[in-house]
């Protein structure tokens, strides 16, 4: 288990990131279509799974946006966000802010992927939810990389995210919005 703080409290999390260099659970999700989605249905592509809490708090909707634009020039990779959000708010979202690369992916439906990824926060207000983590995958499913922010109320580390793809990516104009 690992602790994460939020508004000066620490909330625990239920196992571990999966570890790099291994395979990555498995995961049944539903997209903004309401259809069921797993990692087949990304097979052969690299996948960034960027996971928080809920779209609609600041910070996570940031990251969103963020990962939507840093990514306009990477081919080959799925930006995959996920939250225990319903889909519609992730649609609404995407529309809103008229997002193009980003999939909004929603764990409504299926449990198991928190508890899977080590991002279910187990106790306390937040219980239920999945803390703040990036989770980079190679196009076989292999873990390249993995953050579990300290803070919730931080953001992740875009370039470190990006790098695990081979990219460089300037996040200088982030730091402005």
């Amino acid at each position: 288990m690992h602790q994460v703080l939020f508004n000066g409290s620490n909330y625990q999390t239920h196992g571990e990131l999966p570890e790099i260099g291994g395979r990555a659970p498995d995961v049944s999700l539903v997209n903004t279509d309401l259809q069921d989605v797993s990692l087949a249905n990304y097979m052969g592509k690299r996948k960034l799974f960027n996971i928080f809490p809920s779209i609609d708090t600041p910070i996570c909707a940031k990251s969103v946006i963020a990962f939507d634009k840093l990514s306009a020039e990477v081919e080959d990779v799925v930006m995959l966000m996920i939250s225990y959000d319903l889909p519609f708010a992730h649609l609404r979202f995407q529309q809103q802010n008229e997002l193009q690369r980003v999939e909004g992916l929603s764990a409504i439906r299926h449990a198991g992927f928190g508890e899977n990824y080590g991002v279910q926060i187990v106790a306390g207000p937040l219980a239920g939810m999945f803390a703040r983590a990036v989770v980079v995958l190679d196009e076989n499913n292999t873990v390249v990389y993995r953050q579990l922010v300290d803070d919730i109320a931080t953001e992740p580390d875009y370039a470190a995210a990006f790098k695990a793809l081979g990219v460089d990516v300037d996040t200088s104009e982030l730091s402005n919005e």
